[in-house]
C-alpha cells in the first residue's frame, strides 16, 4: 500500500517553510508521532494542509499531546505499515500562511533566502543560500562569489544584522569563522573546522520560522 495519497489539484509550496518532522509510527491505526517547530506543538493543525517536499498534501485529522512532540492521525495515511514509510519525513506549508507579525528578533528562513550577505565593512561576501540544522543550532549557508559555499553560525555575533527593508544581511567575519589564518578573506566557516560554530550561542528566530529553532 502507498504510504500516502497525492491530492489532485495541490502543488508542493513556493515558498515552503518546515513546519514538523514525522516520526516513529504509533499504534495500528496510521497515527504518527510528529516533532512540531511551531511555538506550541498543538498549533501545528492550525495552518491548514501540510505538504511534503514533493508535493503531497497531509491533512491533520486528529492531533494530541505526547510529550514534547505529538501524535498526528493525517487523512492521507490509514494504516501502521503507511505510518511507518513516512518516518523522518519533512511537512511544509507556505510562507504565505504564516503572520507577519513578528517580533524585531524573529525571522522567517525563507524570507533571508538569496539575500545578499554584506560584512561589517560592507563588502559583499555572497548570498544566503539555505539553512540547516545539525543539531546545534540554526546554520546559515552562504553561497560566495566564487561559487562554493560556507556555513556561518546564526548567532547574533555572527550574525549581528538583518535589514529586511534594505533587504540584506549583515555578517561578523571574525565570529562567523571567516577569517583566514592571516585575518583576512573568506575562511571555511563552521563546516571547515576553522571553529566558527559554537553551539552555545543562541540562535536567532522563532520556532515556527522554518527548520529546528
Amino acid at each position: 500500500m502507498k504510504a500516502f495519497q497525492r491530492m489532485k489539484g495541490m502543488s508542493k509550496p513556493t515558498r515552503p517553510i518546515q513546519m514538523a518532522v514525522i516520526g516513529a509510527a504509533h499504534g495500528l491505526k496510521g497515527e504518527v508521532r510528529v516533532k512540531a517547530h511551531t511555538g506550541e506543538p498543538m498549533a501545528l493543525a492550525d495552518y491548514g494542509p501540510l505538504h511534503d517536499a514533493d508535493g503531497n498534501r497531509f491533512d491533520v485529522v486528529d492531533i494530541r499531546p505526547a510529550g514534547n512532540m505529538v501524535v498526528v492521525r493525517f487523512r492521507q495515511v490509514s494504516n501502521r505499515t503507511a505510518a511507518e514509510a513516512l518516518n523522518g519525513r519533512a511537512l511544509f506549508v507556505d510562507r504565505s500562511v504564516l503572520p507577519d507579525d513578528l517580533s524585531e528578533e524573529e525571522f522567517y528562513h525563507a524570507d533571508l533566502i538569496d539575500l545578499p550577505v554584506r560584512d561589517e565593512e560592507g563588502v559583499l561576501v555572497g548570498h544566503v543560500s539555505a539553512f540547516h540544522d545539525f543539531g546545534g543550532g540554526d546554520i546559515m549557508e552562504v553561497a560566495l562569489g566564487s561559487g562554493r559555499t560556507v556555513l556561518v553560525p546564526f548567532s547574533r555575533a555572527a550574525v549581528p544584522r538583518i535589514d529586511l527593508g534594505k533587504g540584506e544581511v549583515g555578517i561578523d567575519r571574525r565570529a562567523a569563522g571567516l577569517l583566514d589564518e592571516d585575518g583576512g578573506g573568506a575562511g571555511g566557516g563552521a563546516g571547515a573546522g576553522h571553529g566558527g560554530f559554537n553551539p552555545g550561542r543562541r540562535p536567532r528566530g522563532p520556532k515556527d520560522a522554518g527548520g529546528n529553532r
